[in-house]
């Protein structure tokens, strides 16, 4: 087997997750409703799920600072998710089971994204890998996830959920098992000191920058856990809501593959503008209609809301000491990707249940607060852009 470089490993181990996880984000709420659970214990236990990667992103994440960590916690992290998507069979239809799986699979996922981010982001430094162009294929997975799952349940039933996403994890595992040619090493000396949490949680810009994030990317809840439900309430089958979640990840993709072209010379606070307008009109329009041609416009701003918002979160990471990468990339995902949305995801069901659609006015009213939030690079230029090395 040929060993690859950053740029093939990494974008094939997103191909193997992203799989997983657009299976798992738009449609295991489907599957906890087949098992006859109630909205508001809907959004719990996906609160749930949210609220355990936070712990796992506080707790585990920043312990792994050195790059050359990165790849065997993915390894054991990957494997785990595997047994415990599989124990999801055996939860008997109890919420506590279900609860236990949800906390036991989250517990291993939840690093996931910022280990493997932090992965991209050491080798985007070295000018080895674009971030965009090596995140895009993720995107593409999701895309993938999403549309054949949707074709499964459609055909088979909600069973294919879970089949469907042990699939993309084992496909995961079996990529992360090679070596990259170089590997990664610790680019600072071996004394210097791991950065606490709380340190950086003094730091009045780094306050501020994950406030605005959790108000970009936490817009999102209602999104991740009731839209499948409320389109399916609307009269839309399981494939077309595949389909739609599948068009709001072709536009990710779309900017994340464009993104050197079209933000070259922007600053944070252009992007940040950008994904909180969309935040506003996204959410609007998802509360007012399900017609099938807004639909397709509010799924197109998906790279507007997610993927715009993600790439200047990954810009300001970058921009950081390298000794607190790997930590601030723990935070994005801890607090705006995991503590905020499990809350939301919470509220959300609360609110789904009695107000139905209308909870998106409060997910839209969060791009108005993130409008008046400033984050400034540390030094006020635009975006670097940095140019790849070939990728073969």
């Amino acid at each position: 087997m040929l060993t690859p470089t950053p740029y093939g490993w990494i974008s094939q181990y997103f191909v193997g997750f992203f799989f997983a996880y657009g299976v798992y984000l738009p449609f295991w709420a489907l599957w906890f409703e087949e098992q006859g659970v109630s909205p508001t214990d809907i959004g719990l236990l996906v609160g749930i799920g949210f609220a355990t990667r936070c712990v796992a992103n506080l707790v585990l994440t920043p312990r792994l600072h050195k790059v050359e960590h990165l790849m065997p916690a993915l390894r054991w992290l990957s494997f785990a998710s595997l047994l415990f998507i599989a124990f999801h069979f055996f939860t008997g239809g109890s919420f506590w089971m279900m609860a236990l799986a949800t906390v036991l699979f989250n517990l291993c996922c939840g690093p996931v994204v910022p280990l493997s981010d932090a992965m991209a982001n050491y080798y985007s430094r070295l000018k080895m890998l674009d971030y965009g162009r090596t995140r895009l294929w993720g995107s593409i997975a999701f895309i993938a996830g999403s549309t054949v799952v949707g074709f499964l349940v459609a055909q088979y039933g909600s069973d294919m959920i879970l089949f469907t996403a042990l699939a993309g994890i084992a496909a995961a595992l079996i990529f992360s098992m090679r070596r990259i040619n170089p590997m990664p090493v610790t680019e600072v000396e071996e004394h210097t000191e791991r950065p606490k949490l709380m340190d950086l949680l003094r730091e009045g810009p780094v306050v501020k920058f994950l406030v605005l994030v959790a108000l970009i990317q936490g817009s999102h809840a209602a999104y991740y856990s009731f839209s499948s439900i409320y389109w399916k309430e609307a009269g839309y089958s399981e494939d077309i809501i595949g389909y739609l979640w599948s068009l709001g990840v072709v536009s990710e993709v779309a900017i994340f593959a464009l993104s050197k072209r079209l933000f070259a010379g922007w600053t944070l606070r252009a992007l940040f503008v950008v994904a909180a307008i969309g935040v506003i009109v996204r959410w609007g329009l998802t509360a007012s209609t399900t017609m099938l041609l807004a639909l397709v416009l509010i799924q197109l701003l998906h790279g507007v809301t997610f993927a715009i918002g993600h790439i200047a979160a990954i810009q300001y990471i970058q921009d950081s000491e390298p000794r607190k990468m790997v930590a601030l990339q723990a935070l994005y995902n801890a607090i705006p990707l995991g503590a905020f949305i499990a809350l939301m995801t919470t509220l959300s069901g609360w609110g789904y249940e009695h107000w139905g659609a209308n909870v998106f006015w409060a997910m839209a009213a969060m791009g108005v607060l993130a409008l008046f939030i400033r984050v400034e690079p540390k030094v006020k230029s635009p975006l670097k852009v940095m140019e790849p090395e070939p990728q073969n």
